[in-house]
């Protein structure tokens, strides 16, 4: 199986012992940011791959995983 590099990027991330405020403080990297904007923007104008589908849908499920953790992070830290 290929792990796109938005993956390992998350998987690097959580590996490296993280706190609820460096969950908090976590971007994604301009690359990621740049991947996702670009396969979106394709998304609606001239089509992707199947692979570049399942790539998006992937990005988009990690995000809200991240949504979700961050919202937990804050919960733990206010007590």
């Amino acid at each position: 199986m290929h792990i796109s590099p938005i993956y390992r990027e998350i998987i690097d991330f959580i590996a490296s012992g993280t706190t609820p405020q460096n969950l908090i403080d976590f971007c994604p990297s301009e690359k990621a940011k740049e991947r996702v904007a670009e396969l979106i923007h394709r998304e609606k104008t001239t089509g992707l791959s199947s692979d570049e589908t399942a790539e998006l849908e992937h990005c988009l499920q990690l995000e809200h995983l991240m949504r979700l953790a961050k919202s937990r992070a804050r919960h733990y830290i206010k007590g």
